[in-house]
């Protein structure tokens, strides 16, 4: 979530919400991620021992436990970070900011009458990149204009400064609108928390990627990979036509119905190689079968080259009856630039092979092009799963336990 600088005007509204208010990106200074105001917040008080796990002075008070927890990785998104600081804080379930000075964290207002209150804390990622916050979960603010959130700033153990990155937010908060996802800057990926439960505690796990989408970042991602959204991003819903599978005739969107546990989407465009795309969806209906709920398949065929929405369907129904296809969908759009589906949204390259997105929970995981439909591949795709699947994974949504 962008920040901005906005003043109020009223001293009492400061000491509630000046803190959420404090980080933006409107200066011209040419820092790693931009410059913040009262960056210096990230300091005060700070422990000089530093855990991988926090609990927050909110977890004892009434309200919903929530653990956020993930794993810090580097800009390729699969090699762990340790040593990361991560600083977070939040308003209390009243969506507010307030100083306690019975409370050892809370900081008092300055002369502008700017504080993070006394929820706040520090986690620095274990060996293994992983951290864990246990906390209250965060009440909007009372002007009930932005969906309730978490603050995070990074600092990494190298001399690049700290840097703010997107909010942790609710992915079931009513006020988290479309409009509101649209403008996320997913800095260091996606800040949308799906939680689980357990225990009478909500789960939201968040990966975050260093230097993701951070202004003046040192380093880019790699650039071998032109098609689709980063590892880190969530994959952005949009509406096939699906001419096989179990929603055919509709146009049912891949993550909304089905974006819960694991999902391959295999993108083919403007250069269709048929040979390898049987051997490619025999192979993902195998796993499907094998990993049953867990693992939903979409073929997505974006050819532009002599489209026609009736042949489109009559070939992929033939292929899906041809290969005995079951758990595996067969889908089409006019071309990986069509906007009335919303796939032009995904950025995927129509002139590779084909474009395989492993996501999670509806965020990105792992992606790759032109691959082969060989042994070597299979495996390595059914390796990036398996790594994925943890503790968490199986968990039911809020709401269904």
């Amino acid at each position: 979530m962008k920040r901005n600088n906005q003043i109020w005007l009223l001293f009492p509204c400061c000491i509630f919400f000046t803190g959420c208010y404090a980080q933006n990106n409107q200066n011209n200074e040419q820092t790693i991620g931009g410059a913040f105001e009262n960056r210096e917040f990230t300091y005060y008080g700070i422990p000089k021992i530093i855990s991988s796990i926090d609990t927050s002075s909110g977890w004892y008070q009434n309200g919903q436990k929530i653990l956020l927890t993930g794993i810090v990785y580097q800009l390729d998104g699969k090699t762990p970070a340790p040593d990361v600081l991560l600083y977070y804080y939040q308003t209390n379930p009243e969506g507010k900011y307030l100083h306690k000075e019975d409370e050892s964290r809370s900081m008092p207002p300055n002369n502008l009458g700017q504080t993070h209150g006394y929820i706040r804390g520090w986690v620095k990622t274990d060996s293994l990149g992983k951290y864990f916050i246990y906390t209250v979960r965060p009440g909007a603010y009372v002007t009930n204009d932005e969906p309730a959130h978490i603050h995070i700033t990074v600092k990494e153990p190298n001399e690049i400064k700290e840097y703010y990155i997107d909010d942790f937010v609710f992915d079931d908060d009513k006020l988290l609108t479309s409009a509101k996802r649209n403008i996320m800057e997913n800095r260091c990926g996606s800040g949308i928390l799906r939680l689980v439960h357990k225990d009478g505690i909500n789960i939201g796990e968040r990966n975050i990627i260093l230097g993701l989408n951070i202004p003046f970042y040192p380093q880019k991602p790699r650039d071998d990979i032109n098609s689709g959204r980063n590892i880190g991003e969530d994959i952005i819903s949009f509406i096939p036509f699906h001419a096989w599978g179990p929603d055919k005739g509709t146009r049912t969107c891949p993550i909304c119905k089905y974006g819960w546990y694991h999902g391959i989407l295999y993108f083919v465009g403007n250069n269709p190689n048929w040979d390898e795309i049987k051997l490619w969806l025999t192979f993902l209906e195998k796993e499907s079968k094998n990993r049953e709920k867990y693992l939903k398949v979409y073929f997505v065929y974006g050819n532009e080259k002599k489209y026609n929405k009736q042949d489109r369907e009559m070939v992929l129904a033939k292929l899906g009856k041809e290969l005995f296809l079951d758990k595996v969908a067969l889908t089409f759009v006019p071309s990986f630039l069509d906007t009335d589906s919303e796939i032009d949204l995904n950025k995927i390259n129509p002139d590779n092979e084909n474009t395989f997105i492993i996501y999670k929970r509806s965020t990105i995981i792992d992606k790759f092009t032109d691959l082969k439909a060989n042994q070597e591949n299979f495996k390595l795709l059914g390796i990036r799963l398996d790594q994925t699947i943890n503790e968490y994974f199986d968990l039911p949504k809020t709401g269904q336990q």
